[in-house]
């Protein structure tokens, strides 16, 4: 329920001069020509000079010790008019007495560093007959004001407490939700120390299922996020504790494992685990650990892992399968857009598995044309569920692949344009081809609160079905996905995927995979070819799970 972090933006500082002239006489523009006739010396334009540039460091010491002298010793007013934002501050300052009823709150100031000063904070918490410290690091920076020229604070809600953004509420009292005891499908304890990357996903539980599972509430200072929020409420101060209700997920502790250790192998990764014959979510990992659950809530362009969803439609209308002659040439224009293969390779007299093997992006633009504007949008909607509204117990982004026309329609069918998909999705749907039904992915079981899971409206047609097993078989075998996919035993089949982003260097690395009754799916922001840098992550959840 709690958890997650916000990142703050501090704005640029912008230097204005303001003049005020004055004229004699009520005369307008076109009876003030004449220099002469203006009138006399007492009436001649006066220029008010205001400050400008950034505040000295004699400036930003003294501003930001008076600042915090007057928030320390509970003089709000005096405090907010000291910032560039006295409505908002005077609000935050005064509910961090109220509404999270700090007593007491002693700051003090570190070294400056340019206008960023920062201080840590020393307060004392009194709620519900406990009277509890409280101390964290803060900070803030002094910019001049545009109309005064004065060095004032830079208002943002972070200066109060650094996770907290804006529109959220800071709280202290009975927790609106009890804490939880969540456990694995063995029963084994998930706790955010033995497992970091579910530490967004167990605040999510918390704040969702903290009642139904049973739980007695404690008393706590906490961040109540903005509605609409994609992050959840944050425990910051445990006053008292409340009494765990025990919830069980669907999650893997053993796999959990793995997909973090593949993670942490990267700056930036996303791994989700999925069992395709119920839909049972088995491991959830990002890295960074902390923050954004992208694993679930991401919103990437999935680049070839797309094709596993194209070519189901384009066997489906009858314009590709496997063994037949399908053209890959180094290039193919459509829609005035002129579409490459990687370092512009072409199959001669090819065939529709090699395209796909090889991930030749010309060999499914070519058949943009033949296609409706919503087939593809229909296909992964109707078949692989995505956009069906998934219900999956914590806040989830389930794929969007919309309507598009011309040059967007074409690229959409190699997972550009605009296609959304998160490595939750990407799993869903190698779990989907490999069963050839849809199953919605979940993490809590909807027995417990009675929610309803998305269902696709067709099941995959069964020649269709073996045609991309086939196809994700040959891929895994001796395609684009071969390498991670080496020594891989049992049913299995892969797709890679690598996804072009303006302004970024390497394009995102993605690998949708299944292995019997387990699918993966990751990405790796800006890592380049999908089966160098997601293949290894997604080829290890699929061998531990086996």
């Amino acid at each position: 329920m709690r958890s997650g972090a916000r990142a703050a933006i501090v704005g640029a500082v912008f230097a204005a001069m303001v003049g005020v002239a004055g004229c004699g006489g009520g005369q307008d523009d076109s009876s003030a020509k004449d220099g002469a006739s203006a009138g006399s010396g007492d009436d001649k334009p006066s220029l008010k000079n205001v400050k400008t540039g950034p505040p000295s460091a004699a400036e930003v010491k003294a501003t930001a010790r008076a600042f915090l002298a007057a928030w320390s010793a509970g003089e709000t007013a005096k405090a907010a008019a000291l910032t560039d934002d006295t409505g908002a501050a005077t609000t935050a300052l005064g509910d961090y007495r109220r509404k999270a009823h700090v007593a007491k709150v002693a700051l003090e100031p570190g070294a400056a560093s340019g206008a960023k000063v920062p201080f840590s904070v020393n307060a004392q918490i009194s709620s519900g007959g406990q009277s509890v410290p409280w101390t964290y690091e803060s900070s803030l920076t002094v910019t001049r004001d545009t109309k005064t020229g004065k060095p004032v604070v830079g208002w943002k809600p972070s200066v109060v407490q650094p996770d907290l953004a804006e529109g959220d509420t800071l709280k202290t009292g009975a927790s609106e939700a009890p804490p939880i005891k969540a456990v694995d499908r063995d029963g084994k304890e998930l706790t955010a120390a033995e497992h970091p990357t579910l530490k967004t996903v167990l605040a999510a539980l918390r704040e969702r299922y903290g009642k139904k599972a049973g739980g007695k509430a404690g008393v706590e200072t906490w961040i109540r996020r903005a509605k609409g929020s994609k992050s959840p409420d944050k425990t910051l101060k445990v006053l008292s504790k409340g009494t765990p209700g025990t919830l069980r997920t669907t999650i893997d502790a053993s796999l959990q494992r793995t997909a973090e250790q593949q993670v942490s192998k990267r700056t930036k990764a996303s791994v989700v685990a999925v069992k395709p014959s119920t839909g049972e979510v088995l491991a959830v990992a990002n890295s960074p650990a902390s923050g954004f659950n992208t694993a679930m809530q991401g919103s990437y362009a999935p680049g070839s892992t797309m094709k596993i969803i194209t070519s189901a439609t384009l066997i489906d209308k009858g314009l590709a399968a496997y063994g037949k002659a399908h053209p890959c040439p180094k290039y193919f224009s459509y829609g005035g857009w002129k579409f490459q293969n990687d370092k512009k390779f072409e199959i001669k007299n090819g065939t529709f598995e090699q395209s796909f093997a090889r991930s030749c992006n010309t060999a499914f633009i070519s058949q943009a044309g033949k296609l409706k504007n919503d087939d593809l949008t229909n296909e992964a909607r109707n078949v692989f569920g995505i956009g069906l509204n998934w219900q999956t117990g914590v806040p989830s982004f389930d794929g969007a692949v919309p309507v598009q026309s011309a040059a967007s329609k074409a690229a959409s069918l190699i997972g550009q344009g605009g296609v959304r998909m998160n490595p939750l999705n990407m799993a869903s749907v190698a779990a989907t081809a490999s069963t050839g039904t849809f199953r919605q992915p979940y993490l809590v079981s909807p027995s417990l609160d009675h929610r309803t899971l998305a269902k696709a409206s067709k099941r995959m047609k069964s020649s269709t079905h073996d045609q991309l097993r086939k196809l994700m078989r040959l891929t895994a075998t001796s395609g684009t996905a071969a390498e991670a996919m080496a020594g891989m035993s049992g049913d299995f089949g892969a797709k890679t995927g690598s996804a072009e982003v303006d302004n970024q260097e390497k394009p995102n690395g993605w690998f949708s995979a299944y292995r019997d009754d387990i699918a993966a799916a990751g990405v790796v922001p800006e890592g380049g070819h999908g089966g160098d840098t997601a293949g290894p992550m997604v080829a290890a959840l699929l061998r531990a799970g086996g």
